[in-house]
C-alpha cells in the first residue's frame, strides 16, 4: 500500500483519543494512513475496525499495538515508520492512566508517571527526529500544565529546562513520593498537576531546540489543553459537567491545529487552548485541586 501521510494517535481506544483518530481518518486523504494505538491487541483491533467502517472515514486506518510505558517499544515503532515510510507526519500523544479520587495517589504514582510522563519524553525523543517537514507533534495536556500551578519552590526545576532536566525533575518527584517527602518539598498531592506541568515543560524543551528550523518548514510542536471533556477518566473528579464537551467536540480544536495551513510562531512550543497560547507562568498552587482527593 502506497501511503502519502502517516498519522499516529496514542491512547486511541476510547474517549478523546478515539475521537482524534476518527477526526484524522475523516479529514485525511484516501492514500493516507492513521495508526490507532493502544496496549490491548483486541481493543486496538476492534477500535480500528470500527473507525475504518465509519461513513465519514476517508483514509486507511490500522490498529497498532503500542505500550507507551515501554520506551523501547516507542523507539522501535519510530524506527519502523522511518524505514517503511520515511517518517511520520502527525503524532498525537494522548495516553493517560485512569485514576479515581478515592485511590491512593502514592500507590498509583509509578503507573501514572510512566504513562503520562515517561511516555511523553520517549515520544518526543523518538518521534521528533522522524517527524517530516511540515509535520505536527502534539501532546495532549491540560490548563493545569502551566508553571504557576506549582509551589514556587519547584519552579526552577522546569523553568528553561532541557528535556533531560525535565526527566530528572520527574524522577526526583517520583522518589519524593516513595520517600514520603513530596508534600514537604512542595509537590501537590494530586498527581495530575505536576504531571501536566512536566509534560508541557518537556514539549517546551524540545521545541526550544528546534524552533528556528521547524518554523522555517511549517512544522508544529506544541501541547494542547482540550478543555473539560466528559470521559470515563474525568467523570469521577467533577460533579458539574454542564460545560463539558463530548470527545468529538473536544477533538475539533486539536485537529484544527493539525490541519492549519500556516504555523503561528506565537503558538509554537506553547500550551494551546482553543487556538490561543496559555501563559506559561499563569496559575496558582493547587490547594483547591488537592481537596478533590477523597480521604
Amino acid at each position: 500500500m502506497n501511503t502519502s501521510r502517516i498519522a499516529l494517535v496514542t491512547g486511541a481506544n476510547q474517549g478523546l483519543g478515539r475521537a482524534l483518530a476518527e477526526g484524522l481518518a475523516a479529514r485525511m486523504d484516501p492514500d493516507d494512513l492513521v495508526l490507532l494505538t493502544g496496549r490491548s491487541h483486541q481493543r486496538v483491533s476492534d477500535a480500528a475496525r470500527d473507525v475504518a467502517q465509519l461513513p465519514c472515514t476517508r483514509s486507511h486506518v490500522r490498529g497498532q499495538v503500542l505500550d507507551v510505558t515501554d520506551t523501547d517499544d516507542i523507539a522501535r515503532l519510530a524506527d519502523e515508520l522511518r524505514a517503511r515510510h520515511g517518517g511520520v507526519d502527525v503524532v498525537l500523544s494522548n495516553a493517560v492512566a485512569r485514576l479515581l479520587p478515592e485511590e491512593s495517589q502514592a500507590e498509583r504514582a509509578d503507573e501514572f508517571i510512566d504513562v503520562s510522563n515517561t511516555a511523553t519524553h520517549a515520544i518526543l525523543r523518538s518521534f521528533g527526529p522522524v517527524l517530516r517537514p511540515g509535520g505536527r507533534l502534539i501532546v495532549v495536556a491540560s490548563s493545569l500544565g502551566t508553571l504557576g500551578h506549582l509551589d514556587p519552590r519547584l519552579h526552577h526545576l522546569f523553568e528553561g529546562a532541557s528535556l533531560e532536566q525535565v526527566e530528572y525533575a520527574v524522577e526526583s518527584w517520583r522518589s519524593a513520593i516513595h520517600n514520603r517527602t513530596a508534600e514537604e518539598a512542595g509537590w501537590p498531592r494530586w498527581l495530575n498537576v505536576p504531571s501536566k506541568v512536566a509534560q508541557v515543560a518537556a514539549v517546551r524543551a524540545v521545541a526550544a531546540e528546534r524552533r528556528e528550523r521547524d518554523l522555517a518548514d511549517g512544522t508544529l510542536i506544541a501541547s494542547v489543553c482540550p478543555g473539560m471533556v466528559e470521559t470515563a477518566t474525568s467523570r469521577p473528579w467533577f460533579s458539574d459537567f454542564s460545560q463539558a464537551q463530548s470527545p468529538s467536540e473536544a477533538a475539533r480544536a486539536v485537529l484544527d491545529l493539525v490541519f492549519t495551513e500556516h504555523v503561528d510562531p506565537a503558538l509554537y512550543g506553547e500550551l494551546i487552548r482553543f487556538g490561543k497560547a496559555l501563559p506559561w507562568h499563569d496559575g496558582t498552587p493547587p490547594v483547591e485541586q488537592d481537596r478533590l482527593l477523597r480521604p
